[in-house]
């Protein structure tokens, strides 16, 4: 094994542990469930959408550490797992989304910053729900 590969692999063994752990997640809104996990395809926005309500009725934030779901009740705390720098973050689900295909959650720009994938834009990730309303 190289010194790179040696480096890699803990989060290679997780993204695998991971993707036999993946749910769909929850189709009930209402209510988040503590043994929530999804993988796939984060993204993020920020600037556009400065001061513009959210989903909930909040005013979205690009400095704050907030994200969109599809289906996750609002103020669901979420772990968000970055599967390819082993980068963790917490956020807030303050708003619905993302609305392209194939793309799991949305975050608010500083936390993609922190999660290390605002240049590339997109991120293998894993999310599990850590507290929910």
């Amino acid at each position: 094994m190289t010194k790179h590969a040696i480096k890699l692999f803990p989060f290679l063994l997780f993204a695998l542990f991971a993707a036999g752990c993946q749910s769909s997640g929850s189709k009930n809104p209402s209510a988040a469930s503590y043994d929530y996990y999804q993988t796939g395809i984060a993204s993020w926005y920020g600037a556009d959408y400065q001061g513009k309500p959210t989903a909930s009725g909040e005013l979205f934030n690009r400095n704050a550490m907030t994200a969109a779901h599809r289906d996750l009740p609002f103020d669901t705390w979420v772990q968000v797992y970055n599967l390819e720098n082993g980068r963790k973050i917490r956020v807030r689900i303050n708003d619905r989304g993302p609305f392209k295909e194939g793309r799991i959650i949305d975050l608010a720009e500083r936390a993609a910053d922190e999660l290390g994938m605002k240049i590339a834009g997109l991120a293998q990730v894993g999310i599990e729900v850590v507290s929910g309303p």
